[in-house]
């Protein structure tokens, strides 16, 4: 397209929102080449891993805490609380977005105090987290829980930065590596929180693998690695602050939106009618595979297995996800995505119940004479192959639904939609996730093994069951029950929204798109933020 035709373009396709002219602009298409961007790229990858390992602690501490049989799934309810942040960034994103001090950098302005108050509330739960996790006795749950809620503010917070500074550090013909970045360093900073951390702070790990005495704890303390993660995080954030300099945004040269402005628009966004339609889909998609997803590993540790086998299981399962990309990149970027996602749907409900009926037979399958644990080779095969069927299952679904939200998301403002998006997705997995482990505490029943008047129903029960000289058994396991009920719950999205979904990705994506014209999608690229 010609110079004077562009300008001729910009002119009559104008689009003006609540003052604001949204100006598209087209430019000429330029392979990738990361020679000269390549500092840029490993610095994103970096700063996705420290959002990224908040998130493994969030994992880490629930299979903690449940290998040391003294919480109840009424506490891990209760510490699934912490993540929730991940489904709240949506309400003040429009905030991040929209104020910032021009002379720091509309990003860096925002993410060294973020960095640096992760790494002083990280140095105190170091500095405690010998009294709030001790090796025996009851932990605090209550200030974990306060502590990882606060991590995951600032961690959720630091993405909504991270994204957005994502696609002005690289050059324009690089964008497309943002979500390269973005998988590979989240991922590892997953990895790092959840399996690295149980595994070195493990004495039981320790002693089977390194033949350690009894009594010499991990390889290292906790406190020893949240305060590593702590040098690091201080001293990536401070480097960025002395020698990173931010790029000046096209954006920057005109007037800024208002954060009224960004929160209505966000409004709009949501009115859309196929908005409304995808955001129902999402909020319930995930329930059919919840009690999959969140408890079957805790399941595992209550028939005896030791955690640091599920970790080693985990470990293999990330460098699976770190190459099976590469593999399924024609399924998960083709013009329907959504279409994988479903077929994948029924069949991954019919192997959850392949996954709990491996976990019904566990106990009997790994304990010799009821006591003593010895878990054969054969089961460890069967469990791996299980587990990798449903992790790989799960990964695919999970790049099939991302790719859909790329395809359909407003190039203009893809902030916004990629941030609802991932909002509605997470939303659809904490709360059903808090409400079967609530749901499991609820329909689980025991008795005391020589008072059947003893239904162990409270702490002081179990108490006076257990000096005593009794055992509470469970003989109503809600693990069951719960898993039942998700599996019939998914049954029935899978008909009510099969057609609906394999509809939606026919669409043009003006459907998708405020303020635009069916002839616009073609032309537009990117906007260029001009006052009225």
């Amino acid at each position: 397209m010609e110079k004077s035709t562009i300008s001729k373009y910009d002119q009559k396709r104008s689009t003006k929102i609540y003052g604001i002219n949204v100006t598209p602009y087209d430019s000429a298409p330029v392979k990738p080449n990361l020679d000269g961007d390549r500092l840029n790229f490993y610095l994103l990858i970096l700063l996705y891993i420290i959002q990224g390992f908040p998130l493994g602690l969030s994992s880490s501490f629930p299979i903690i805490l449940q290998s040391k049989k003294m919480v109840t799934y009424e506490d891990q309810a209760t510490f699934s609380i912490a993540l929730w942040p991940y489904i709240m960034n949506i309400l003040w994103a429009p905030i991040i977005d929209a104020l910032y001090i021009q002379c720091v950098g509309r990003r860096k302005c925002w993410l060294i105090p973020l960095q640096l108050l992760m790494g002083l509330f990280m140095f105190y739960m170091a500095c405690n987290i010998a009294d709030w996790l001790p090796e025996s006795g009851k932990p605090n749950l209550k200030m974990l829980s306060i502590m990882v809620f606060v991590l995951n503010v600032l961690s959720s917070t630091q993405d909504i930065v991270v994204d957005g500074w994502a696609l002005t550090m690289l050059k324009k013909n690089n964008v497309s590596y943002t979500a390269t970045c973005n998988s590979t360093g989240i991922l590892f900073g997953i990895f790092l929180g959840e399996v690295c951390f149980t595994l070195l702070v493990s004495e039981e790990f320790n002693i089977k693998y390194f033949r350690a005495m009894p009594g010499a704890g991990g390889l290292v303390s906790m406190k020893s690695c949240l305060l590593c993660w702590v040098i690091l995080v201080v001293s990536v954030t401070l480097l960025i602050g002395i020698f990173k300099k931010e790029k000046k945004n096209l954006e920057d040269d005109f007037e800024k939106i208002s954060v009224f402005q960004n929160y209505k628009l966000l409004w709009e966004i949501i009115k859309l009618p196929n908005i409304k339609g995808l955001a129902i889909a999402l909020l319930t998609t995930r329930i059919g595979f919840i009690v999959t997803e969140s408890v079957s590993q805790l399941k595992l540790i209550d028939a005896g297995l030791s955690k640091d086998d599920i970790m080693i299981l985990t470990t293999i399962m990330y460098v699976v996800k770190f190459t099976i990309p590469i593999f399924i990149s024609k399924y998960i970027t083709s013009i329907k995505p959504m279409s994988y996602y479903l077929k994948m749907t029924p069949i991954r409900l019919v192997w959850g119940i392949v996954y709990v009926t491996l976990i019904y037979f566990t106990p009997s399958l790994i304990h010799l004479d009821n006591a003593e644990v010895s878990v054969p080779v054969y089961y460890y095969l069967t469990l791996g192959f299980v587990y990798f069927i449903n992790d790989m299952l799960s990964f695919f679904m999970l790049l099939a639904l991302f790719s859909f939200f790329y395809q359909i998301s407003d190039s203009r403002f893809g902030g916004t939609y990629m941030t609802l998006f991932n909002t509605l997705y997470f939303l659809g997995w904490f709360l059903p996730n808090t409400l079967v482990l609530k749901l499991i505490d609820i329909t689980t029943f025991s008795k005391c093994s020589n008072d059947a008047q003893n239904l162990c129903s409270t702490p002081n029960l179990t108490n006076m069951c257990n000096k005593n000289g009794g055992s509470c058994s469970i003989y109503v396991d809600g693990y069951y029950i719960t898993t039942a009920v998700c599996a019939v719950i998914g049954l029935v999205w899978y008909c009510t929204f099969k057609n609906t979904l394999k509809r939606y990705q026919t669409l043009s994506r003006t459907r998708w798109m405020v303020y635009a014209k069916p002839s616009d999608i073609d032309e537009v690229h990117e906007p260029c933020i001009t006052s009225s």
